[in-house]
């Protein structure tokens, strides 16, 4: 079956500055999040540097968590212009909106890494972090959906039955997280322990048929 929106339409721009915009957002974050790793204040009386290291233990744990996490989500945004070839304003301001929650990535870590140690505050310090993954899930969502509708963007091979795929599996994406920040409210540790299993599961190919 071919693309339903049959020949690439002339009027639409190329999506090369969109992808090299979206990797720079990208690398951005991601270095971000290793700036929220402080060098520690040597205390002598205190061991000296290396409890001092060890002592920046959550800020570890937030920096693996979202690394993966968001370099999971690029491969992922890679794989949408595997077959979306075109891109009209409807699809810049989508993948706009959706780069705005990637760049936001290191805040709620940061929030995560510092309120971590507390049984007090850590719950909703991983409740908050979730919540952003909803968020970003939902705009991963939307700029795949409006890639897709109406064919017009889509590469002119593309099959039906790989987007359906493909569709059924991003479905399943802010859902997710859903579960993840409801175990939160119970369990922080539980809920990161399910951010793991979903890289792991996002990590995979979405076997779609292109």
């Amino acid at each position: 079956m071919s693309n339903p929106g049959g020949s690439e339409p002339s009027d639409l721009a190329e999506t090369t500055r969109v992808e090299t915009f979206a990797d720079g957002v990208f690398a951005i974050a991601i270095t971000l999040l290793v700036l929220e790793i402080k060098v520690p204040h040597v205390d002598e009386a205190h061991g000296g540097l290396w409890p001092a290291l060890a002592a920046l233990w959550p800020s570890y744990v937030g920096y693996v968590i979202s690394f993966f996490t968001i370099g999971i989500m690029w491969v992922n945004h890679h794989v949408i212009f595997q077959y979306v070839r075109k891109c009209d304003r409807a699809f810049l301001f989508a993948n706009v909106f959706f780069l705005m929650g990637i760049a936001f990535v290191p805040f709620p870590t940061a929030v995560l890494a510092e309120h971590l140690p507390d049984p007090a505050t850590r719950n909703a310090a991983a409740v908050f972090f979730s919540a952003w993954f909803i968020v970003i899930a939902v705009m991963f969502n939307i700029l795949w959906h409006t890639g897709i509708s109406g064919g017009r963007l889509l590469r002119a091979d593309v099959r039906q039955e790989g987007l359906e795929t493909i569709t059924r599996r991003y479905r399943i994406g802010p859902l997710s997280y859903v579960v993840t920040a409801a175990v939160a409210f119970v369990s922080a540790w539980a809920s990161l322990t399910l951010f793991f299993v979903l890289a792991v599961f996002w990590s995979l190919s979405e076997r779609g048929e292109k």
